[in-house]
């Protein structure tokens, strides 16, 4: 009997520290070369992007830093769990992505790790770095907008207990 293929986008993990360091300019979503245990192990939800990054070499891209830990029951074949992973994107994306990351200050970051129809999936971007004072003021109207929500929604509990 065949099993039922999964359907949907499953998050493994985020990267929420890039959408903070850097001003996203395009996105793209790439399929990843990977061993067995790797993906056993995606599977349980562990996975870290926090010090990723993308490389382009000889005409392929590179995933780099990602750490997916062993596998628990893994054997021999296990699979180390920093290394490089390559990315199967076409070759127009990678020519592209390979001439913008060349320009000062952009660079391409993973954002999200996740199954996508029962394959492994990550979405990466094109980014350039923000100074302090984006960060700042970023943080700033995140922090105007959840008190403006927090004070309407106040002001209607107010209202419907009156």
């Amino acid at each position: 009997m065949a099993k039922e293929k999964d359907t949907g986008r499953k998050l493994i993990a985020q990267n929420k520290k890039a959408r903070h360091d850097y001003h996203i300019l395009d996105t793209y979503e790439c399929g990843l070369v990977l061993m067995g245990t790797e993906v056993k192990s995606l599977r349980l939800g562990r996975a870290s992007l926090v010090d990723g990054f993308v490389q382009i070499d000889r005409g392929e891209a590179w995933l780099h830093n990602i750490h997916v830990p062993e596998y628990v029951q893994g054997t021999w074949t296990n699979h180390s769990a920093k290394r490089k992973r390559k990315l199967l994107m076409h070759r127009a994306e990678i020519d592209k992505l390979e001439s913008k990351s060349g320009e000062t200050g952009h660079t391409i970051v993973p954002l999200a790790l996740y199954f996508k129809d029962g394959r492994v999936k990550v979405e990466i971007a094109l980014a350039k770095g923000k100074k302090e004072y984006d960060k700042r003021q970023t943080l700033r109207e995140k922090q105007d907008t959840r008190e403006t929500n927090r004070a309407i929604s106040a002001a209607r509990r107010r209202q419907r207990s009156a």
